[in-house]
């Protein structure tokens, strides 16, 4: 059996039981993901007092292997008038804050301070020294304020001897970077857009490199792949000053419903680029059909690139998954509770699809999502939790993310014609 992330099993309707969920109310971005001292560091949006949006606070949550998950107490509440919103946190090896020392440097949060007013979005500190168990808000708050209604989500990096901040000019569709020698004086230095998707805000943007190569992504609602919320993402080079997109293409991130948001962990082991996306859409988010509880993030994934593609590649789990994994050029399999509640994923036309249609509910939403892909035998790896499928396909170059919604659990795997080389764990292979 898997534990919940509380440590405590918990057997309520849809509740994933290897996705993190908080114990009880609204939950929406990851934020502040960060590894140190042999933990993963989960900061989040969350409301403390209701499963619904509002109060924006960050919640906190532990774990050794990113699966096992320990809520911890809210790290950053918000105030009568403002809300905590999303950003990033780093270890200040070199305490160049001077907000710790450099025996014990600092976990420092950058955040941004949204007027409940709706008047200013800006850009703030709070600092930890006993490893991300309290923090204190910096006294010179905002650090970076350039009087905007929506300038948000400040990820935050070392990069060539100098923190570099990467921050979303949301309505303008423009993300832009800052320097600083010391997380609390901000020089700008290039704004990249408006590109490619521009169908909603820009937002939560995360500046990386994979190999030779930059990637930005770049989170926008409404405007994704099919409905509400999507990630798209840029390949170039950062010169330390811009970045540089070798073109002006869409790419998609996830071709689901269901993975906004996502960013990388920051110091994670082995130079990994380790991915966490809120695994929701803005276009349905508050009618999700849970409680206690709203909202799951979804799997870890290690990001990589191979010629202009992402490479998303689970996090192995330590007990495995649920999962089931084949290859077909023109065939499908059913992903089922009974036979008439079940997920059906395969090859049709060309296209990799994925239908929801027998496990969805009254949300509105399109459930059948449709890829074009090249000609030949494609590789399809399907992980599943309760609340959930999640595809990876052509060596996880094409990713679908999707909520489900079943009365118990998707426990069987019933192969249709044209699936090859079937391979189960962790589920029944019945008859279709």
């Amino acid at each position: 059996m898997i534990a919940h992330p509380t440590g405590e099993f918990r057997n309520e309707k849809y509740r994933p039981q290897f996705h993190f969920t908080p114990d009880r109310n609204w939950m929406n971005d990851p934020n502040g993901l960060l590894y140190y001292k042999g933990k993963y560091h989960l900061f989040f949006q969350h409301n403390p007092q209701a499963n619904v949006w509002g109060n924006m606070s960050w919640g906190h949550a532990t774990s050794a292997d990113l699966y096992n998950w320990h809520e911890e107490p809210v790290a950053i509440a918000c105030t009568p008038t403002s809300g905590i919103f999303s950003g990033s946190a780093v270890v200040d090896i070199n305490n160049t804050s001077g907000f710790g020392t450099t025996d014990n440097p600092p976990i420092v949060a950058i955040y941004t301070e949204h007027q409940n007013d709706e008047s200013n979005q800006s850009q703030c500190l709070a600092f930890s020294v006993d490893e991300g168990a309290t923090f204190t808000k910096y006294e010179g708050n905002p650090v970076l304020n350039i009087n905007a209604k929506n300038f948000r989500d400040p990820k935050v990096q070392w990069i060539d001897n100098q923190w570099i901040m990467t921050v979303a000019l949301a309505n303008d569709f423009k993300i832009s970077f800052y320097s600083s020698p010391d997380l609390k004086s901000w020089a700008h230095l290039s704004n990249f857009g408006p590109a490619a998707e521009v169908g909603g805000v820009w937002e939560c943007p995360d500046l990386i490199q994979l190999g030779n190569k930059w990637v930005l992504l770049v989170s926008l609602n409404p405007g994704g792949y099919q409905v509400g919320s999507g990630t798209q993402y840029f390949i170039g080079q950062w010169n330390g000053r811009e970045f540089i997109a070798d073109d002006l293409q869409t790419r998609w991130l996830d071709y689901g419903r269901d993975n906004y948001a996502g960013v990388t962990f920051s110091n994670a082991p082995e130079g990994k680029k380790i991915f966490l996306g809120w695994m929701s859409n803005w276009h349905y988010a508050g009618k999700a059909p849970t409680d206690p509880w709203r909202s799951a993030m979804t799997l870890p994934r290690e990001l990589s690139l191979q010629g202009d593609r992402i490479i998303q590649t689970p996090i192995n789990h330590p007990d495995g998954f649920p999962e089931v994994s084949f290859t077909t050029q023109d065939g499908a399999i059913r992903i089922c509770e009974s036979n008439e509640r079940y997920v059906e994923i395969g090859v049709r036309n060309q296209k990799l699809y994925v239908d929801t249609s027998h496990a969805w509910n009254d949300l509105d939403a399109p459930t059948l999502q449709e890829i074009a892909i090249e000609k030949g035998e494609i590789d399809i790896r399907v992980i599943v939790d309760r609340g959930s499928v999640e595809v990876f396909a052509a060596g996880g170059t094409v990713v679908l993310t999707n909520l489900v919604f079943v009365e118990t659990a998707l426990t069987s795997v019933a192969p249709l014609a044209g699936a090859n080389n079937l391979k189960v764990a962790g589920l029944q292979t019945t008859p279709a």
